[in-house]
């Protein structure tokens, strides 16, 4: 089959590698039509993980089941199926809470798996035409029969648009109140959507990409535009000098100032700034224990200057970590299937697998109109 292979730093290939197969009782085999690159993707691309070469990328998918294990008894050869990005077992003590993004056996040593990430066990991406899926009656969310017609907007329930919605969530977002949300890539457009349809009287974008920017403007959220003055400055203002009830981290340990030159914890004093007291923040962009390509010392070891003294003075609350897209996928998919949401408006590029690397190339560098590439194995 062909995979896109990570070879090294901003080096990935697409290459003939072994078909995925069925390789226990309980897994699923998908033939892979549609498949995303993740702002998170990049992370690795960039060599700012320990990804080792040779290994498939890819965490969001969706295909048609091919083939199933013996043991499989809900999930059916041609369902279509959108597969969170967690791989999960079902039967663990967190599966059992609903927290399947810290699945305490499919990741051994480790709480939590994935496809095709850095440190989160060995199942390989889905950037590919053929995935295995282990334990597919859990993992595998049967999708209605648009799914077909709507492949770019079931997609997003692999990762963004429930990652988004879990933003919101750790924010305790509620109609009615304001919400700033900082960064205004795929997943900070999908926490737009989400505070949106939830309710919210007020929600602020903060960015410096101004075609994501208008994205969020076309949702009805008040776009912020760093470069044109200071964002804190600007949701303050916005919000009488009192700070936004909630507020949403969608950039992750990469965060930069202007020019893309990278300040650890700039994102997340910010929103210690701009939230109200007793505000509560909810922090879903993606942190690591270790960066060994940061240039900063305290990067290097995960850790970054947090004004924890500003967050506690405040009297502020916060929610971290992975979603828990188990938790989320069936409902949004209803929201999908009834055109209560299009979560597809994010796509800018629609490429065949062979582009792939032209796609990471681009969308690594932010350029403009490069908002989220949707890979077609099958094109």
């Amino acid at each position: 089959m062909k995979a896109l292979v990570y070879n090294g730093p901003c080096d990935v290939s697409v290459e003939n590698v072994p078909d995925a197969r069925i390789e226990r009782a309980t897994d699923v085999l998908v033939r892979i039509t549609t498949t995303n690159i993740c702002g998170s993707d990049l992370h690795m691309y960039e060599g700012r993980t320990d990804m080792p070469p040779g290994r498939i990328l890819g965490h969001e998918n969706l295909g048609v089941v091919i083939e199933v294990g013996a043991a499989v008894d809900r999930v059916k050869v041609g369902d279509w199926v959108a597969l969170p990005f967690n791989v999960g077992c079902g039967f663990c003590e967190n599966c059992e809470r609903g927290l399947s993004a810290f699945c305490l056996t499919t990741n051994p040593g480790m709480a939590g798996a994935a496809y095709g990430f850095a440190d989160m066990g060995p199942y390989a991406g889905g950037q590919a035409e053929l995935l295995r899926v282990p334990y597919g009656d859990y993992n595998c969310l049967v999708l209605p029969r648009d799914a077909e017609a709507k492949q770019n907007d079931y997609v997003m329930l692999a990762d963004i648009f429930p990652t988004g919605y879990h933003a919101t969530e750790l924010a305790g977002v509620r109609p009615g109140e304001s919400v700033v949300i900082y960064g205004a890539g795929p997943v900070g457009l999908m926490a737009t959507l989400s505070s949106v349809t939830k309710g919210a009287s007020q929600v602020m974008v903060v960015d410096t990409q101004k075609d994501r920017l208008a994205l969020a403007e076309k949702l009805g959220a008040i776009p912020i535009d760093n470069t044109e003055g200071d964002g804190v400055e600007q949701v303050m203002e916005l919000t009488g000098g009192k700070g936004a009830d909630r507020g949403c981290e969608c950039v992750g340990y990469q965060c930069c100032k202007l020019h893309r030159e990278e300040v650890p914890g700039l994102t997340m004093n910010n929103l210690v700034a701009s939230v109200k007291f007793t505000g509560r923040i909810g922090c879903v962009g993606v942190f690591v224990p270790q960066d060994p390509g940061s240039k900063d010392k305290l990067g290097r070891v995960g850790k970054m200057p947090f004004d924890f003294g500003m967050f506690w003075f405040k009297g502020q609350s916060m929610g971290t970590g992975q979603c828990n897209v188990k938790a989320y996928n069936r409902f949004l998919s209803r929201l999908i299937e009834k055109d209560k949401v299009r979560p597809s408006f994010i796509v800018s590029h629609e490429l065949p697998l062979d582009q792939a690397p032209m796609g990471y190339e681009n969308f690594d560098q932010r350029n403009d109109g490069w908002t989220k590439v949707v890979l077609k194995p099958g094109s």
